[in-house]
């Protein structure tokens, strides 16, 4: 990792220097300026905002950065992610994205400068594996893989998942299904479609696949809906690969006068709290959201003891997939 005194001797000063431009303290002229600069560009130093005087290596503090803290899937992850951390001592940071790059990148910096001791992360991006790998920083992936990165991840089985819902409706006798999924370079999106088409292409489902990609909103849910219902021939089932999808999918349905499921079948991956449940209650491939937040967490803080397993470690948790009356039969 780079050092002040990396920055110090690329920009021919002292290290007092660079410290006085990083914290704007003191004179310094505007021509060794520009050349602090210009090194802390080159060398992507980050400086330590607790000081550097700071003995300690350690902050007691790791970062959680997700994508849509609104949604109670990743409040429950969180909920994971802090009971673990708190019985080790640890306290956690949270950061939303939206599922911006952008804002990841902020806040990629941002904590780093804060000096987190380690990052959970459900990537945006694939942007943030440079940064990470080029610091060294101790991390692991959320709810996504990326095997070129070599970073330890922990996922649920989307395309286990997915295969189940599908061959649900598909032995419901439903053979033109819709699959509403996310953003095209998101790893959940892609495999949970690679889990659709393998149930259709299994029962010899081939001719009518129709796939919806987007973002993991209600509005998406929504206006795919919209579509779905435009279509010829239109579907007997539609299977939303979240939670927020399958809502839009349900406000599009009633407002067109459709029925669930006298009508149309609908299911979902995740469930929702019973407080936000919609009737009637959606057939689902459940998430063990609470798991997956404890289990990183363990990975992460058993690295950062110097005491995990050997080699980058992929955990993959199984799903269930729930029946209940948002699916029926096809006539």
């Amino acid at each position: 990792m780079t050092t002040i005194h990396d920055v110090a001797k690329r920009a021919g000063v002292a290290a007092i220097t660079v410290s006085r431009v990083i914290n704007n303290e003191g004179y310094v002229s505007q021509e060794t300026r520009r050349k602090v600069e210009a090194a802390v560009s080159e060398l992507d130093y980050i400086p330590n905002s607790l000081g550097l005087s700071l003995r300690s290596k350690r902050t007691q503090t790791l970062a959680l950065v997700l994508t849509d803290i609104i949604n109670p899937f990743w409040t429950t992850v969180a909920r994971g992610v802090e009971d673990a951390a708190y019985k080790q001592g640890y306290h956690i940071i949270i950061g939303n994205t939206e599922d911006s790059s952008e804002k990841q990148e902020e806040y990629l910096l941002l904590l780093m400068k804060k000096q987190v001791d380690g990052f959970l992360f459900v990537p945006a991006s694939y942007n943030v594996f440079n940064t990470l790998q080029k610091r060294g920083v101790p991390c692991v992936i959320l709810d996504r893989h990326f095997p070129f990165s070599q970073l330890d991840s922990v996922r649920c089985d989307s395309v286990g998942g997915a295969y189940g819902l599908t061959k649900h409706l598909l032995e419901l006798g439903h053979q033109h299904i819709a699959v509403i999924t996310g953003r095209k370079d998101h790893t959940t999106a892609i495999d949970r479609v690679e889990g659709y088409l393998q149930a259709m292409q299994e029962a010899a489902v081939t001719d009518d696949q129709q796939i919806y990609w987007g973002e993991y909103t209600q509005q998406a849910g929504y206006e795919h809906t919209v579509q779905i219902l435009q279509s010829n021939p239109q579907p007997t089932a539609i299977f939303a690969t979240n939670n927020f999808i399958a809502i839009g999918v349900i406000h599009a349905l009633r407002q067109y006068g459709v029925g669930v499921p006298e009508d149309i079948s609908v299911v979902a991956f995740d469930d929702l709290p019973e407080a936000l449940t919609i009737d009637p209650f959606f057939t689902i491939a459940a998430q063990p959201a609470y798991e997956m937040g404890q289990r990183a967490t363990e990975l992460l803080l058993s690295r950062l003891a110097g005491v995990g397993p050997e080699g980058y470690q992929e955990i993959v948790l199984p799903v269930e997939i729930i029946i209940r009356k948002s699916s029926k039969r096809h006539e």
